[in-house]
């Protein structure tokens, strides 16, 4: 039994494909299939139960994947120790950022990193919040930014900021009082993060709040981003949902404009790692910069 095959392993179990262990470790699919199927010769007992496209663990699997994930860690955070102590010269940063991360600065971090640390190479992941998660807990990434809520497990988050969602229309009839959840249904909605749909974590709370009141909530228009779900609000096309932040930036188009929801709707901002992880000194002082720069007051943001 070897570090290498553990490691294969845990990627394995919390990314759920052989063939996203290996983009994570940076080797071939096969590569990753032969050191886990070596772990089970030696071991005597199958880990995975092979069907279907997701590898499901086998009781034998669920019992050895604690302990995998601490030998991993323990590995991980000895080298990192060694490496703090030569001093942050080197390495590499892995860091996942919001797909919106422009409108809070942090399109400057990776300037500011490399600016104060010219010899640590920087990877910053822009995605949606529902990837960064997966990828802090399956090791892809050492820490990242992401909005709340998420299925925290297996994660250790904390929360930096508060940013509030407003509702956005180029119809001044809908912004003439605040949003309510029975209202949003009267002009086509239009949404963004499609590939995500629901899951998305601004989503999330919206779709919670129509349930209350046994309301469903349909898009008649769905895009990736949020820029090209203002192009079609500002053409009249139908209203959306962003934060405040989106709102207060300098490219907000002057014929949409917005109003708070009568029950005030909030984004928060989080700061996630693996439980029980040991950033490395890179990492966590990327993690610093990230979380000094989201809590500037110029933000105009509630830091938490």
């Amino acid at each position: 039994m070897t570090i290498t095959q553990l490691r294969a392993f845990l990627l394995a179990a919390t990314l759920g494909s052989f063939t996203a262990a290996a983009l994570a470790l940076g080797t071939a699919q096969p590569t990753v299939s032969e050191l886990v199927r070596k772990l089970e010769v030696e071991g005597g007992l199958p880990l995975f139960a092979r069907t279907g496209r997701r590898l499901v663990l086998t009781s034998a699997g669920e019992e050895l994947l604690p302990w995998a994930r601490r030998v991993v860690d323990g590995v991980d955070g000895a080298r990192q120790t060694l490496d703090a102590l030569r001093g942050i010269t080197g390495g590499v940063a892995s860091f996942g950022v919001l797909r919106n991360a422009g409108y809070y600065f942090l399109s400057d971090l990776a300037e500011r990193f490399h600016a104060e640390r010219p010899g640590v190479r920087t990877r910053l992941v822009g995605q949606n919040s529902v990837e960064v998660a997966d990828g802090v807990r399956g090791g892809e990434l050492e820490a990242g930014l992401a909005v709340l809520p998420i299925d925290n497990d297996g994660l250790s988050v904390t929360p930096l900021l508060r940013d509030e969602v407003v509702w956005a229309s180029a119809d001044p009839r809908r912004l003439q009082a605040p949003m309510t959840i029975a209202a949003i249904g009267d002009a086509p909605l239009i949404l963004y993060d499609a590939h995500y749909g629901w899951n998305d974590p601004t989503r999330r709370q919206l779709a919670e709040r129509a349930q209350l009141i046994g309301a469903r909530l349909e898009p008649m228009i769905e895009v990736e981003n949020v820029e090209s779900a203002l192009v079609l609000v500002a053409r009249g096309m139908g209203d959306t949902l962003l934060s405040r932040a989106v709102a207060s930036s300098a490219g907000f188009p002057a014929s949409v404009g917005t109003v708070s929801f009568a029950e005030p709707l909030f984004d928060t901002i989080a700061l996630i790692t693996r439980e029980g992880a040991t950033l490395s000194p890179a990492t966590a002082e990327l993690a610093r910069l990230a979380t000094e720069m989201l809590r500037a007051p110029s933000l105009g943001t509630d830091a938490l």
